[in-house]
Order: structure tokens, then C-alpha cells, then sequence
């Protein structure tokens, strides 16, 4: 820290308890100066003078000085100046002395070398230039309002912050606070060094720690004066953002502040909101989602969140499950806020629709949106992050079918390579709610297309108690068509009963036919007859691939034990194809992605209709 003294006499200042000073000298003083509650006893003197002659006291031989800047301390160093006593001044008590010289008219006018030229001397020569001193400075500054602005030390202090921030990182040579993981080429420990020890690098962040201690008003401004520059990246101006709310408010990493006052947390938050870059991606995801769940938490205005909420949805590919699972509000019978994370997927989704935006406000966040601007690795991202958020809130056993759909259906055209994690989706909602009716069940395996699944999902499928029957049959059938195409095959000619089953094909009986069947579909087979079942299938084989051994096989082998199925399902499945023929005019069948058919009504005695 810098410093500097003032006068050559010793300190003859001395206390009498906590209210009292007075000058130790053979002269009886003359004159009381009351400042604030503290008597000071000194001798008039030409550079007091000033100070009696405009005093409004009767009696000129003790006055009192109730608003001078800096109270008894500030006032005190201007009264040793006065004596020629020696006096230090640095960071935590110049810009104090300097007001209050300033009320006291301590000018060059005056005398020569006066308190105020000295102190303007030692600022620019020394606390401006100096890091860390200017970041004291400035915390000082708060109390002094509005001398501090008129005398624009704080203008001072912030360009002087802002320059050393966006000077050139091989240019800082000062000391600076740096707690975080620097990377291996910032600490001069890259792997790839070429045996000359280089000098150690200062990060590009170094500056981001010791702006943390400023209180948020200020820090406000420093940001601010640092963008107007212009020359710090906008994700470094993100990372200081990110930084200073983890300081200031507890609990943020966990997106729930506790404790502290509400009101500095709600001016903190506001703040940094302000204050984020316009660039995109120039801050972290899930840094802006717990920004979200601090403003929720927090009740701050809805204008905030709506703002936060298009930026999170601008960039929603870089969120995690666990950046969405957010909590629900009091009130609410879901355990997460599903209705925040629909809001964002549609901000997502927006992009592909929206034309672009100009928004009049500076602060406003910048919109990037226009059509054709979401890549789709992007919206394959989207699909497989909403894919395990649907698994997660699969397990809330009071999640209703429908928010289930309404969020599944949102990424339906968001095409995926898989659907394994919408797979495992539904087999965990049906896995918390077994009691849904068979329509439902039936609705939520639609989400899914069979095609798509893994070879381990297909095995985990065909063993599946809790699936109906019809996506059992469709992923034995298309594990049937991988296993005979992948020798160089083509798919097997089938019945009309299997073709049924699968999307896109035709029925092979009459609508009546079909509507007496369409419930037993939802059911699920028992050992015997999924058997009979594999032997259908594994008799589809073309000639050429007779002898190989088809995952099939495999698969169905010791997997159907707990199954139930109805038995009049076989007299349909394996009808001849010639009964197909004659009613080729059926309507499509049902398949993941088709609209369901109305379910009949009861379904005669299982025990009446064997194959």
C-alpha cells in the first residue's frame, strides 16, 4: 500500500478520554472546535482563521463544525497539517483529508503547498497508479457523497480501475488476488513444454476476485466503465459476473439464496442481470439458470425473469437434466417446475420461427434469432436433454399423463438418433404409475419409434412386463429386419396380421375386425404364447439365411415368463395372407407416432379363443 507523510513535528496530539483532543504545548490553547461529538482544543492560527471567521457561533472561541466531510478523523489530519505535525496518509483515509481540506478551503490561494495540492500530488502519482489502492479508494468513497462526486474522485478511481483491468496481460506487473484453477498454459505447467520454463502467464481473469469486495453500487459502475472501453471479452465480463454472485450471495450455487438481507440479494441480482453480456453464450448456462431460480426465490419483477428466460432458451443445448430440475413453487403438487422448463424448450424452439428482433432498450439482451439459425446438432442436444428431464420427472408419482405428452410432443420434430432416453422415459412413467388406463399406456408408447432403439434397448424392451403388446411385436420385428439386413438380406415378407403392427403399413382385416382386436393389443403374452410368437417370426427368415442364428432368437429365449396376453390375439396374428388381400382396404394400423384408435369394448373370455 502506498503512503505518504506530511510535516516534520512530532505528534503532539493527545486524548483525553474518547471526546477530547487537545495540542500538548506550554501555550494555553484558545480556541474549541466541536466536530461532530469530539472537542477539539487548538490556537487560532492564520489557516483557521478561514474556518472562524465564517462560523455563525456568537462566541468565536468555540465554534462548532457539524457537516464537514470526514468527520473527527479527516478533520484532525487537517489540524496537524495546520501544526506542521506529522501525518501519513494512504488509501483508507486521502480521499477523508482531501474533502475536508476542500471544506476548509485549504487552496493554493491560501498558501503555498497547501493540504489539497499535496494530496492531489500523492493520488496521481501514487494511489491511481496503483491496483489495488484504487480499489480501497474507491470503497471509501461511499460515505463521502456528494463531496466525492463534485471533486470526481470516483471518476478518477473508476477509469483507473477499468485501464488496468483491460490492459494487456503481459503488462501487469502488480499484485492481484487469484483463487481459482488457472489452466495448465496460465500456470506454467503445460504439459507440452519444450524444456524452457516460461514465464508464468497472468489470466485473463486476474482482475475478477478483488472487484468482488466492492459493494454492488460500485461495482456496477466499475463493469460498466470496463464494457464502455471496449476491450474485454464478453465471456471474461461473464466469468466476473458469475464470480461476484458467488460471493454475494449464500446459497447461490444451490439456486436458493438463504438468509441475509433480501433486499441487497434482490439489488445484487437486479444488477448483475443488467450488466450481462448481449453476446450470446458469452455466459455460462447454468449460471443463467440459477440466476432464474434466484429471481423465483427471491420474487423479483416478472420483466427480469422473462428476459433471463429467452437468453436461457437462445442457449438451452449447453443446460444439463440437473440445470432444469428445478423446484416447484409453493403450492404445486410436481416436484419440479415443469411448466419453466416447457416455457424454455418453447424459447428454444422459437429461434427456427421468430425473425429477428430489434429491441430500442441498450440493456436489452440481444436477440440472435432467425430462421434456419439453430443447427441441428443443436436440436439433436435439446432432444436428448429433454429426453432425460423426462425420465427424471417420470418418477413424480402426481406427475398427470398429460404434462408428461405436452413436454414430450414439444421436441417431437427435433429429430434424435436414438430414442433410447425417451425409452427409458416411458418405461419409468410406467414404472411410477402402473395404474394408468390402457389408452394412456398406449398414448405415451406412440412418443416412441421402435426403429430407434439400441440393440440393449430392444433387449430390455422384449422383456418389458409393463409395455403393451404391440410395441413388444414391432421391436421384435424391426431386431428381426436389423439382424437379416445387416447380412446383406432384405426384409421378410409378412403377413398382414404383423404388418398391422407396424408403423406405416396397412391393416390386413376389415375396421371391424381390427376395432375387436385393438384392446387386446395393450395386453401382454404369456410364455406359451410368445413362443408360438418367436416361431412365427424366426419362420420369416429368407432362404439364404437359414442358418444363421438371429438376435431373436436370443433375445426371446427365457424372456416371456410373467408375460399375460389374451389367446385370441394369435387367431388374428397369424391369419393367411390371402384373408389380408381380400380386405386391403382397411384403414392404417396404430404406431408410436400415429393417432390412436377407440378402444373396444370388453373382450371375450381369453380361455374361448386359442390359436
Amino acid at each position: 500500500m502506498k503512503f505518504m507523510k506530511l510535516g516534520s513535528k512530532p505528534d503532539s496530539f493527545q486524548t483525553d478520554g474518547d471526546n477530547i483532543r487537545y495540542v500538548a504545548t506550554e501555550l494555553a490553547t484558545d480556541i474549541v472546535i466541536n466536530v461532530g461529538d469530539v472537542k477539539f482544543y487548538l490556537h487560532k492560527s492564520a489557516r483557521l482563521q478561514k474556518l472562524v471567521a465564517v462560523s455563525n457561533d456568537v462566541n468565536n472561541d468555540e465554534i462548532c463544525v457539524t457537516d464537514i466531510p470526514g468527520g473527527p478523523a479527516a478533520f484532525e489530519i487537517c489540524a496537524k497539517f495546520c501544526y506542521g505535525m506529522t501525518v501519513t496518509l494512504n488509501a483508507y483515509n486521502v480521499i477523508a483529508a482531501r474533502c475536508a481540506a476542500e471544506y476548509l478551503e485549504m487552496y493554493e490561494t491560501v498558501e503555498k503547498g497547501n493540504l489539497i495540492y499535496k494530496i492531489e500530488v500523492f493520488l496521481n502519482s501514487s494511489i491511481f497508479r496503483s491496483w489495488k489502492d484504487s480499489i480501497i479508494v474507491l470503497q471509501t468513497t461511499k460515505a463521502l457523497l456528494p463531496w466525492i462526486e463534485e471533486l470526481k474522485v470516483v471518476s478518477h478511481c473508476l477509469d483507473s480501475i477499468a485501464s488496468k483491468a483491460s490492459i494487456n496481460t503481459s503488462k501487469v506487473e502488480w499484485s492481484y488476488t487469484y483463487n481459482r484453477k488457472k489452466l495448465p498454459t496460465e500456470n506454467g505447467n503445460d504439459p507440452h513444454w519444450n524444456g524452457v520454463r516460461k514465464q508464468q502467464l497472468v489470466p485473463n481473469d486476474w482482475w475478477v476476485e478483488d472487484l468482488c469486495e466492492l459493494q454492488i453500487d460500485l461495482y456496477k459502475r466499475v463493469i460498466t466503465t470496463i464494457k464502455t472501453k471496449g476491450k474485454m471479452s464478453s465471456d471474461v465480463i461473464g466469468e466476473a459476473l458469475k464470480a461476484y454472485a458467488h460471493r454475494r450471495l449464500p446459497g447461490f450455487s444451490k439456486g436458493m439464496i438463504q438468509g441475509g438481507d433480501v433486499v441487497k440479494h434482490r439489488l445484487v441480482i437486479e444488477a448483475i442481470i443488467w450488466l450481462l453480456p448481449m453476446e450470446k453464450r458469452s455466459v455460462p448456462c447454468d449460471f443463467l439458470v440459477r440466476l432464474l431460480q434466484a429471481i423465483i426465490s427471491l420474487e423479483i419483477g416478472e420483466m427480469g425473469r422473462k428476459k433471463l428466460m429467452r437468453r436461457i432458451g437462445q442457449q438451452l443445448e449447453e443446460a444439463t437434466v440437473a440445470d432444469l430440475c428445478i423446484q416447484s413453487p409453493a403450492g404445486k403438487t410436481t416436484m419440479f417446475d415443469i411448466d419453466l422448463v416447457q416455457n424454455l424448450v418453447e424459447e428454444f424452439i422459437k429461434q427456427d420461427k421468430s425473425p429477428p428482433t430489434d429491441f430500442p432498450d441498450e440493456n436489452e439482451f440481444q436477440e440472435v434469432r432467425s430462421p434456419g439459425f439453430v443447427s441441428d446438432a443443436s436440436k439433436v442436444k435439446v432432444a436428448i436433454l429433454v429426453d432425460g428431464y423426462l425420465a427424471e420427472i417420470g418418477r413424480d408419482p402426481n406427475l398427470h399423463l398429460s404434462k408428461f405428452l405436452d413436454l414430450a410432443q414439444m421436441v417431437s420434430d427435433l429429430s434424435r438418433p436414438s430414442h433410447d432416453g425417451l425409452y427409458r422415459a416411458i418405461d419409468m412413467y410406467l414404472k411410477e404409475h402402473p395404474g394408468i388406463s390402457k389408452s394412456e399406456r398406449k398414448r405415451i408408447c406412440r412418443l416412441m419409434d421402435c426403429k430407434k432403439l439400441s440393440v440393449e434397448a430392444c433387449k430390455h424392451a422384449v422383456q418389458n412386463e409393463r409395455l403393451p403388446l404391440r410395441v413388444v411385436v414391432q421391436v421384435l420385428f424391426f431386431e428381426q429386419v436389423r439382424s437379416t439386413t445387416s447380412g446383406g438380406c432384405t426384409t421378410p415378407d409378412l403377413p398382414g396380421s404383423i404388418r398391422a403392427l407396424l408403423p406405416g403399413r396397412s391393416h390386413g382385416s376389415s375396421r371391424s375386425a381390427t376395432t375387436n382386436i385393438e384392446e387386446d393389443w395393450d395386453a401382454v403374452p404369456t410364455a406359451e404364447e410368445l413362443k408360438a410368437l418367436k416361431g412365427e417370426l424366426a419362420s420369416l427368415r429368407l432362404r439364404d439365411n437359414d442358418g444363421a442364428k438371429t438376435n431373436v432368437d436370443k433375445v426371446v429365449n427365457g424372456k416371456a415368463k410373467g408375460l399375460v396376453m389374451s389367446k385370441k390375439i394369435f387367431s388374428k396374428l397369424w391369419s393367411s395372407k390371402e384373408r389380408d388381400s381380400e380386405n386391403s382396404s382397411s384403414e392404417t394400423s396404430d404406431s408410436p407416432a400415429s393417432t390412436s384408435a377407440e378402444e373396444t369394448k370388453s373382450t371375450p373370455s381369453r380361455s374361448r379363443r386359442h390359436s
